[in-house]
């Protein structure tokens, strides 16, 4: 474990789950990184190269049991997502079904996200940026089923739009259902752990490269300075720059 007591303050309300799709680095990030959980998506298993879903799903599953894994639908219509679904569902006890706030076309997701938590499924909503987003995912979840909602806090942020106001939003808006957890996606860098934390989210995405940047939280600024001054002394030299 990283021994940092400034992160472990944080740790203490906020759950670090991995989103990527690399199983062979899952052992170091849950022992040495506080890592509670792991997430992926089509985007992040085609960019590690995956080419058959369902092998790699299962795989990776029951590697990191019994922590949780969200596993995403790719089809575009309810009856095929709902299908989807069952058969992620279906390959172990520890998933949570990634469904879309919406498909393609922009029609909403809430009635078949309603009908899989009535189920019994667990579900992570996705792609969630907006505050009618949130309030239309309110009764779709129970009581008693383990769900997420997730904030796409860091592309909300590319807009130039501050995503903790969103993200506060969504954790009174649940205050009364225990059972439902406010994740903040698309992580973009470290200090995004502390808005996170201040906008009293329960868990934040993280992909693996940025990981190890974890320890640098509450670093002495002149110590990273001069880490700095060294690093580029140290590159300049290896690289036999001359002037």
């Amino acid at each position: 474990m990283i021994n940092n007591p400034n992160l472990d303050n944080i740790l203490t309300k906020l759950k670090v789950f991995v989103d990527g799709a690399d199983i062979e680095s899952t052992k170091e990030m849950i022992e040495k990184y506080h890592v509670k959980g792991f997430t992926t998506n089509p985007t992040l298993m085609r960019k590690a190269g995956i080419t058959n879903y369902e092998s790699f799903a299962r795989k990776f599953v029951l590697y990191v049991v019994p922590l949780p894994v969200s596993l995403e639908v790719f089809a575009d219509n309810s009856v095929e997502m709902e299908k989807q679904a069952k058969i992620i569902n279906g390959w172990g006890r520890n998933i949570y079904v990634k469904i879309p706030i919406m498909n393609t076309e922009g029609i909403q997701m809430d009635s078949l996200i309603k009908k899989l938590c009535k189920e019994e499924m667990k579900i992570n909503a996705t792609a969630v940026f907006t505050k009618r987003q949130i309030d239309s995912l309110y009764n779709c979840f129970n009581s008693e089923i383990p769900a997420i909602v997730s904030i796409f806090a860091g592309r909300i942020a590319d807009t130039g739009q501050n995503p903790e106001e969103n993200v506060r939003y969504a954790v009174e808006k649940f205050k009364d259902k225990p059972n439902v957890e406010i994740l903040w996606a698309s992580t973009r860098e470290v200090y995004n752990v502390v808005q996170a934390n201040n906008a009293g989210a329960h868990i934040i995405t993280i992909q693996n490269s940025m990981i190890p940047k974890l320890s640098s939280i509450g670093k002495n600024l002149e110590d990273f300075s001069r880490d700095t001054v060294i690093q580029f002394r140290n590159d300049a030299l290896e690289s036999r720059y001359i002037i």
